[in-house]
């Protein structure tokens, strides 16, 4: 398989049209068109994840952080870290993908994988993106329906939560009138033609809207085919922030503290108090999420774990929800699991994948 092969079966699962709009997930450096023939998964990216990757022989490295995040205005080998690990990645014909907010915002990405460590059932997402989907209505012949149907389902249309394939078929009445310089497809030219077709409607992704036009056109047996394009607001159940969940049963405050630090392997929490002394209902977002904590309120959650928390937030949450910062190394690392386990699908073992044997976390804990 190629690094392109396997960047696109991540970004079938995270699209990268997801991401925050200032957010520079995929190819960092390096070719898409090189044969794979190991993985290394880490969070971030430094010398010595190069090196461990030279010494399994991964030319494939798939971080989280991407290293490239701002504009390139000069490569300085001496004196700029970044320019230095860019130096040696073209100089071993490394290849760096990364998968950053779109793997945020995906199911079963960083905050459904955090959810999983602490335990939650009943996941969902906390808040979902909304305003980037399509409805898409197109009026077939009855008998080319399905072909048409197929067309669209293969471009990536019709998917809504764990359903693929999904439409509402109307029948109607079609009527045209061709011109002397038409080719209809059914009937003649020059005189109105009455045929029985089928309104076919679709729910796509925006980023998928003109791949799908496309299927449309080219599996519609009509010299013009009639569509609509709808924009819509409704929220999309496929993709969001945050995740909600629940324990199996309620624990205590000191009990859930040392739940989470045990499952995370924080060696360090901080947290403000909230209105219960029960935790069962729980929301998580993996890295810095300080800014969903009104919706985590709203939720109803007692507890939200998550990393980067100002102290002003914690005013903010203190006697309204019980918040934790985990530490944003130790909220985010476990989705590499994930990864592994999506690559491993379609490996067919031909390569093998590692996850990083060391810590990229900088953050050190003195304790007095």
């Amino acid at each position: 398989m190629t690094c392109g092969e396997i960047i696109k079966i991540l970004e079938n699962w995270a699209p990268p049209e997801i991401s925050w709009e200032k957010d520079n997930p995929g190819l960092q450096v390096g070719s898409e068109e090189n044969t794979v023939k190991n993985i290394l998964l880490c969070l971030e990216l430094n010398m010595d994840v190069i090196n461990e990757s030279i010494d399994k022989e991964c030319n494939l490295i798939i971080t989280h952080h991407p290293l490239i995040f701002h504009p390139i205005k000069k490569l300085d080998f001496h004196k700029d870290k970044n320019s230095r690990l860019i130096e040696k990645l073209i100089k071993n014909d490394l290849t760096l993908y990364s998968a950053h907010t779109n793997l945020d915002f995906t199911k079963n990405g960083v905050s459904f994988e955090l959810a999983k460590v602490l335990g939650l059932k009943n996941l969902d997402f906390l808040v979902n993106l909304q305003a980037n989907q399509y409805k898409i209505s197109v009026f077939v012949p009855e008998d080319k329906v399905e072909e048409v149907a197929e067309a669209v389902f293969s471009a990536g249309g019709g998917v809504i939560g764990e359903y693929t394939s999904c439409s509402f078929r109307t029948d109607g009445t079609g009527t045209f009138f061709g011109s002397d310089e038409s080719s209809p497809f059914l009937g003649g030219k020059g005189k109105l033609q009455k045929v029985k077709e089928v309104k076919l409607e679709v729910l796509v992704n925006s980023w998928k809207l003109r791949e799908i036009i496309s299927a449309i056109i080219n599996s519609h047996p009509y010299e013009e085919p009639a569509y609509d394009i709808y924009p819509l607001k409704n929220k999309n159940v496929n993709y969001g922030m945050g995740v909600i969940g629940e324990l199996e049963r309620s624990l205590g405050i000191h009990e859930f503290l040392k739940h989470v630090s045990e499952k995370l392997g924080a060696d360090s929490l901080r947290y403000t108090s909230g209105k219960s002394d029960l935790i069962k209902k729980i929301a998580v977002c993996g890295g810095s999420g300080s800014e969903l904590l009104k919706e985590a309120v709203y939720s109803g959650a007692d507890a939200f774990v998550t990393a980067d928390v100002k102290y002003h937030t914690f005013h903010e949450a203190n006697g309204k929800i019980f918040l934790i910062d985990a530490g944003h190394y130790e909220t985010e690392i476990h989705v590499l699991n994930r990864i592994e386990s999506e690559l491993n699908k379609a490996s067919k073992n031909n390569f093998k994948i590692y996850k990083y044997s060391g810590s990229t976390n900088p953050v050190v804990f003195y304790n007095n």
